[in-house]
């Protein structure tokens, strides 16, 4: 894969509705998400395409069973690995933990992990198409809409995250912004680029996790389609340093997402 590893290379959306997910997300982001219930009655999961005609993630339905076991809607990031075994253990190994064993699918091989702070994400080896054999993943992009522009995580403790992040998925931190009582913001480069940020999770949230900004033309528009299509805006919008504007919501079951783009 042409992805340097540790690179983000697909989102999923957990949902109990993945009907109202799609309504809600291509009325706000532009997507189309197509696919349905599988007949055989098994996983179901759908897929996000952008307008351009490329992926940006799946829609994975949380069934009773996952629901019981304490999955909630939310959004997961997909960190790409050279081997799912070895990464597995090195994060167990470094006081991380195991949520979803490995499984082998027909793109790859994939497991879902937790940071040492109790954070989860996928870990993934890819496999891609054989005639593309240095396929890439194009799913983050600091620029282009629909696509994830900003990965930021909100650590239970910003030095363990720090170090966990480095040493597993070559996270590099060269730059940082003072928040002051909310500590350094600091910067995350990773394979010659700026791709997100993590901070220390503030002490009003009930757990720490990653926050995914998806880029939109307006976030003015944006606001009033996600109140709209039965969402929540819970902060924003606010202008960050570059000139864009964010805001912080809550879809109509329940996942917090975030959006990026122009006033």
């Amino acid at each position: 894969m042409a992805n340097p590893p540790g690179s983000f290379i697909w989102y999923e959306l957990m949902t109990t509705d993945p009907d109202g997910a799609k309504a809600f997300y291509e009325a706000v982001v532009g997507w189309r998400i197509v696919g349905g219930p599988d007949p055989a009655g098994g996983i179901e999961y759908r897929h996000i395409l952008r307008s351009d005609g490329g992926s940006n993630g799946g829609v994975l339905k949380l069934n009773e069973d996952m629901t019981s076991n304490g999955a909630r809607p939310c959004w997961l990031g997909y960190l790409y690995v050279a081997d799912v075994d070895a990464a597995t253990a090195a994060i167990v190994a470094d006081g991380g933990r195991v949520l979803m064993p490995k499984a082998t699918l027909e793109v790859g091989a994939i497991a879902m992990v937790a940071d040492p702070g109790g954070v989860p994400f996928y870990v993934m080896t890819p496999i891609p198409p054989a005639d593309q054999p240095d396929a890439a993943s194009d799913v983050f992009d600091p620029a282009a809409p629909q696509h994830v522009s900003w990965n930021e995580l909100h650590a239970p403790d910003i030095e363990v995250a720090r170090a966990f992040y480095a040493r597993h998925f070559h996270f590099e931190y060269n730059d940082k912004m003072p928040m002051g009582e909310m500590g350094d913001y600091w910067f995350i480069d990773h394979g010659g680029q700026t791709i997100g940020a993590m901070m220390q999770k503030p002490p009003s949230a009930p757990a720490g996790g990653w926050n995914f900004y998806i880029r939109v033309p307006s976030i003015a528009a944006a606001v009033d389609t996600v109140k709209a299509a039965g969402g929540q805006v819970v902060h924003g919008p606010m202008e960050v340093p570059g000139g864009d504007w964010i805001i912080n919501g809550v879809d109509p079951q329940g996942a917090p997402f975030s959006l990026v783009g122009a006033k």
